[in-house]
Parts: C-alpha cells; sequence; structure tokens
C-alpha cells in the first residue's frame, strides 16, 4: 500500500477539526483531515429535532457568519452552516476512513487507516466524545430493546419507555416521546433534574413530573432490564416497571485506548484528562496535538464548540512558529 506523505493530518472532521483545517489552509500547508463516519459525525447523530444552547454566533468558526432563523440554531441548521464551510472553501477531506493507528517514527508520525497509510510531520486529534457511551453495567443491557442515542419520538409511541439520566438529551427525549404519545417513566441517580438542562426546557419537564404527566423516579436506578420489564433501585425499595424500550442516555466519552496507542499520557484521577500544553494545545507527545471537547477526559461538559474553537489559532500557532 502507497503511503502519503503530509505536514499534518487532522484525525476528526466536527466543528474544531473544521476549524483546523482553515487554519492550515490559510498557511498553505499540506493536510489532510480524515473521519471515520460522515462530516460532521457526531453532530449527525443528534436528535432531529435538537435545539443547541448556544446562539449561532458562538458556534461560527474562523469569524464565517452562521446564519439562523431563530437565536439558537437548530440540528439541521447547524449541519448546513458546517457542510457549507467545508465545501465553499474547498477543505481537503476524507470521511468514511478510520484511523487504527498512530505511531512516531523519529520525526514523523505513520499513521494507518482502514483504507490508506500516511505519514505526517505533526498530528492532530479532534475526535470529540460521542462514539462510546457509558454503560450502566446491568444484566439485559444488551438486549435490543436498549439504546444508548436517541434520534427520534415517533417509533416509541404508545409504548412503555424508561429514560435513564436527567441531562439535556434526557430532557429532550423525555418530553418529546410523552408528546408524541409514549408512556415515560424518568430513572434518575440523583436527587432532581440536572442545572445544567437549558434554561427554557427546566420549568417544562418539572411541570410534567409535577401533574404526573411523566413519572419520576429519583436518587435511583435500573438494576436489571428483562424483555417486557425493568427492575429499579428507588428510595422505597425495588420496583417492577412494565417496559418496552429503554434509552440510557448516560452520558460518553472518549476513545481513551486510541489515545494512549497514542502514547498520550493521563491525569491519574476520574477526571482522565489527557497531558497537554494549554497554551499550545500539544500533548506529551511532540508534535502531537489534541482539539476541541477531547481535552476535558471524562469531563465532557468543559469544552463545547464555543470555548474550544480558539484551539485551532493556537496549534496553528505554535506549529508556524516551530516550522
Amino acid at each position: 500500500m502507497k503511503t502519503t506523505n503530509l505536514d499534518i493530518i487532522i484525525i476528526g472532521a466536527g466543528p474544531i477539526g473544521i476549524a483546523c483545517a482553515l487554519e492550515c489552509k490559510k498557511r498553505n500547508w499540506n493536510y489532510l483531515v480524515i473521519e471515520k463516519g460522515a462530516l460532521t459525525n457526531s453532530l449527525f447523530n443528534y436528535p432531529l429535532n435538537m435545539t443547541f444552547f448556544s446562539t449561532s454566533e458562538k458556534l461560527e468558526i474562523d469569524n464565517i457568519p452562521f446564519i439562523s432563523n431563530n437565536p439558537k440554531p437548530t440540528r439541521n441548521e447547524a449541519l448546513e452552516y458546517y457542510r457549507r464551510v467545508v465545501t465553499s472553501n474547498q477543505l481537503n477531506i476524507k470521511l468514511y476512513e478510520e484511523v487504527s493507528t498512530i505511531k512516531k517514527a523519529n520525526d514523523d508520525f505513520k499513521i494507518e487507516t482502514s483504507k490508506n497509510q500516511y505519514k505526517a510531520k505533526k498530528v492532530i486529534i479532534a475526535t470529540g466524545f460521542y462514539d462510546i457511551p457509558n454503560l450502566l453495567n446491568v444484566p439485559g443491557e444488551d438486549l435490543p430493546k436498549v439504546f444508548h442515542y436517541y434520534k427520534e419520538a415517533h417509533p416509541f409511541t404508545l409504548q412503555n419507555i424508561a429514560i435513564v439520566g436527567a441531562s439535556n438529551s434526557s430532557v429532550d427525549a423525555a418530553l418529546e416521546i410523552y408528546r408524541k404519545g409514549g408512556n415515560v417513566t424518568m430513572i434518575v441517580r440523583g436527587e432532581s433534574i440536572g442545572e445544567r438542562v437549558k434554561y427554557w426546557v427546566r420549568p417544562d419537564i418539572l411541570n410534567r413530573i409535577e401533574e404526573g404527566s411523566i413519572k419520576a423516579y429519583f436518587n435511583s436506578e435500573i438494576t436489571k432490564i428483562e424483555e417486557h420489564q425493568i427492575i429499579i433501585k428507588t428510595p422505597e425499595g425495588n420496583k417492577k416497571l412494565p417496559n418496552d424500550y429503554v434509552i440510557a442516555l448516560t452520558g460518553y466519552q472518549p476513545n481513551f485506548k486510541f489515545l494512549d496507542q497514542a502514547g498520550i499520557k493521563f491525569s491519574e484521577d476520574k477526571k482522565h484528562i489527557p497531558n497537554y500544553n494549554p497554551d499550545t494545545m500539544e500533548s506529551n507527545v511532540e508534535g502531537l496535538y489534541l482539539a476541541g471537547v477531547i481535552c476535558g477526559g471524562m469531563e465532557t461538559h468543559k469544552w463545547f464548540i464555543e470555548n474550544s474553537r480558539i484551539h485551532a489559532k493556537l496549534i496553528a500557532e505554535d506549529i508556524a512558529s516551530k516550522s
């Protein structure tokens, strides 16, 4: 297999990976973005009717205007925006090609993918954290009725649905399925709905719970999933609930194994934050940079598009200063 030589390889074609590509293009560097799925794959897999917490200007990259119908854009508007940024700037991106290994040899990196081999002087990893769900680790979680991602409400009409979690994604799913005729029960490990839930949505879910339209068990967790019921542990003891589907929206985590194999070190606490210089975004592996939400390790709420888009400029400036 022929090896392609490049200045920079960017892994991940999400908003931050695209921002990094724009910085490379400005400097006429020979770069390539490699993405294992669709363009902005994580955004593509968001619920169909999702609305962002942020306003459109905070989601802009490289000062390219993002015009939306309302101050807070929808998933479809974001997909259109980032797609147009890529196509109008003719960014060099390969989709549906998964990186399997990154190995440093002398001053270069050797990258193997599902389709090709590459050699690059620098590597930027901007893969996000949406690929690996945090599992419940209970019997029955492998049943086909259990989902760790939510797309739309229609399939759950007239069904008994258990939603695990109390974050934005859980609340959005609960309200949407309820309004499409599903019988929704929320299983929440904490004592209340999450404080980070969108401020215009939180009163809605609290009111639906208070009036009994949506049942909620707080300080509770699923202990077993069966074909037609679930068993939950509550402060009042174990309960059996009729159930057709479980939607466990308990969060996601970066591919730590992939980062570890690339030589990146992590903090030794539960946060598992990768080692990098916040001024340059360079990791403990010289020439290997991290960008975007992946920098937060298990603290997946720490970095978003709006506060990590600056990473692209920091990386480009550091690479330019060393060239």
